[in-house]
């Protein structure tokens, strides 16, 4: 199986890299990338269930993969919600796609962000796993501009094997990550 050039980058210049900063003994204790899970609710979909074929057509043709339908886990009265409706959809990608797609998110989709400089370091949940929300979808190229009903947000959480935020920051700086700071 052919590895990408995100995966080779990782293994030649990452690995070292994090091994010297963080005076790891054995490759194994380096801190790698778990899986990429893209998702996206949407509320409107209580009241029309179209919305759900659209919305996991477009994050199939970004990420490459057939998304799953998302449903409500409890009920929730004041939001109209009932325990089994459909919310959203949601990919998990791993191996060589969610290189491919960590590649495409940093060097093509985040720099056609309007007046972007970065994205925050802020958003580590503590265990070295980061979370992005993006607010339009329309940044990846792989969505036909004509065909957008309705701008629509998403979040992007990548699960690493890092043990706090300082290891997780570090791996995907070194993975090209375009951090403001």
């Amino acid at each position: 199986m052919a590895t990408s050039k995100y995966e080779e980058k990782y293994k030649k210049e990452v690995v070292p890299a994090l091994m010297k900063e963080f005076n790891y003994q054995n490759v194994m204790q380096v801190p790698r990338l778990e899986k990429i899970v893209v998702n996206m609710s949407l509320a409107e979909a209580l009241q029309n269930s179209k919305v759900l074929d659209v919305a996991a057509e477009e994050i199939k043709s970004i990420t490459g993969q057939k998304p799953v339908i998302t449903k409500a886990k409890k009920s929730i009265a004041s939001f109209k919600l009932r325990e089994g409706q459909k919310l959203g959809v949601m990919v998990t990608l791993r191996k060589d796609r969610m290189y491919e797609f960590l590649n495409r998110l940093c060097n093509i989709a985040l720099p056609r962000v309007r007046d972007f400089k970065g994205i925050s370091g802020r958003a580590f949940d503590g265990r070295g796993n980061y979370t992005l929300g993006i607010t339009e979808q329309i940044i990846f190229p792989e969505i036909n501009y004509d065909r957008i009903d309705k701008i629509r947000g998403m979040n992007i959480t990548i699960v690493t094997t890092a043990v706090n935020d300082e290891e997780g920051k570090a791996l995907l700086k070194h993975l090209g990550m375009p951090f403001r700071n």
